[in-house]
């Protein structure tokens, strides 16, 4: 690890996280600078914002821009093995600059350089730094990172989707015609929390704890943003009829990460 001032150390990874793509790495050093982190509770498309890092060796590069847009979905970005809603951003982001800050036009870091889109210009991508920071935090202090579960696979509601599901596993699911958004669920894992609490293919997730979500990032956040072992209430369709099950998040399986 070598610092601005020159300065150079042995790094010790402490853990990483292949669901967020997120890794620690702890030194042994004093009198080191830091930096504010921000929020981004209130960020908002149009914002300036700031990404530093090492592009092509180029090291200590700034480069400014503006907040493009909110809540990317790993499979927007082009990443769908991860489980992040990342920040778009135009300010140039290249090889390197991944782990590097951006922040705001207050010198706060709200998220972590991490991904770009090798076939376009101007589409950065960025952790927001509250995930960056829990994973960062439980990595700390365990090692790992238990990252909530339910064991569904699930699309979002469209007739030309249920339609394909209907061919592709000889289904007979059906359309109701009432213009409420869902989630489709199109698959339950063996030995899951879905599959204990009475969760089946074709059921309709229309919310969760109540707010309303409309695409699997959004079920996706929500069941990441729980505890492992808590109660989610999920309000489905089933059968022309609406009910709520409660699903207890297990802890991601090794092998499903």
């Amino acid at each position: 690890v070598t610092l601005r001032d020159g300065r150079d150390f042995e790094g010790q990874v402490v853990g990483t996280d292949s669901v967020t793509d997120v890794a620690v790495i702890k030194i042994e050093a004093a009198d080191l600078p830091s930096v504010q982190l921000g929020s981004t509770q209130d960020l908002a498309p149009g914002q300036w914002a700031i990404a530093i890092g090492n592009p092509l060796g180029l090291d200590n590069t700034v480069t400014a821009g503006i907040i493009s847009a909110l809540g990317r979905s790993s499979n927007q970005v082009g990443i769908p093995d991860k489980r992040v809603q990342f920040i778009q951003t135009d300010a140039a982001i290249n090889p390197g600059n991944s782990g590097g800050p951006l922040l705001n036009d207050r010198g706060e870091v709200i998220g972590m350089n991490t991904a770009i889109r090798a076939n376009a210009q101007g589409l950065g991508f960025a952790i927001p730094i509250e995930t960056a920071k829990r994973i960062a935090d439980q990595l700390f202090a365990t090692g790992e990172v238990q990252h909530p579960f339910l064991g569904i696979q699930m699309v979002e509601l469209s007739a030309e989707m249920v339609e394909r599901i209907n061919e592709e596993q000889r289904l007979n699911l059906k359309l109701e015609d009432d213009d409420e958004p869902g989630v489709l669920i199109v698959g339950i894992l063996p030995d899951s929390p879905a599959q204990a609490a009475g969760l089946e293919i074709g059921d309709v997730i229309r919310s969760i704890e109540g707010a309303p979500v409309d695409s699997p990032p959004d079920v996706q956040a929500r069941v990441e943003a729980s505890a492992i072992g808590d109660t989610l209430n999920l309000d489905i369709h089933r059968d022309g009829r609406d009910q709520t099950i409660a699903v207890k998040p297990a802890a991601l399986p090794s092998n499903l990460r």
